[in-house]
């Protein structure tokens, strides 16, 4: 056998395994998750704190994200429902014209979500930084996790291992152009995750003091 034959065989072998960890990786999660997550916000349970995910305000094609636009009505909506009582708004505050925290902030201020249901977490650059913050900055032990079905299945299982007792509730969007790449990049942090999580212990880029969120009428 020639050494390019070597070198490609030796290529395919490689993809397959790779192909299994990625297969593997995934099943794995969500088979930890599929039964914490609920996509009725009618049916979500109830949880003392949402933690709605930051996301851009705009799309590449210069639109309104939609995925944006999703949590933000899924998360007024189950304020109005009482599902949840305190809204944990967690995203990136990069520069002084990009901060997902306080858009998310004002607009739901404009669907009448007072401020005082509301805490920003401007250290939220990741999910796993969103969600190790949760609990050890703001005290979460228990909460809701609003965000897109595909989105869930990582969310949760970091909002475990981070020691919060979460249910997840989908926040209905319609599909969108090119989400198909999101789906796949999705598949693909999975895997990072479980890397992140039991090989090279990841920490989250900023802690700080603990600040516990308190809820409006106590508790």
């Amino acid at each position: 056998m020639g050494w390019l034959k070597r070198v490609t065989l030796l290529g395919g072998v490689l993809l397959l395994l790779a192909a299994g960890v990625v297969l593997a990786a995934n099943l794995w999660v969500l088979a930890r998750t599929r039964d914490r997550i609920q996509d009725d916000l009618l049916l979500c349970r109830t949880a003392p704190i949402g933690i709605v995910f930051g996301t851009s305000y705009w799309s590449r094609d210069g639109e309104r994200n939609p995925h944006y636009a999703a949590r933000l009505h899924a998360a007024a909506r189950l304020m109005r429902l009482h599902r949840v009582r305190h809204l944990l708004l967690s995203g990136d505050n990069r520069t002084r014209y990009y901060n997902e925290p306080v858009t998310m902030w004002r607009d739901l201020r404009r669907a009448n979500i007072p401020d005082a249901a509301m805490t920003l977490d401007y250290a939220g650059f990741s999910t796993f930084d969103t969600l190790v913050r949760a609990h050890e900055v703001f005290g979460v032990d228990r909460a809701l996790l609003i965000t897109q079905d595909w989105h869930l299945p990582r969310a949760l299982y970091l909002a475990l291992a981070a020691g919060i007792e979460a249910q997840g509730c989908v926040a209905p969007s319609s599909p969108v152009a090119g989400e198909w790449r999101l789906r796949i990049r999705e598949w693909l942090a999975r895997v990072a995750m479980l890397g992140d999580l039991y090989l090279w212990h990841r920490k989250p880029h900023f802690l700080g003091p603990r600040e516990p969120i308190r809820l409006v009428g106590g508790g």
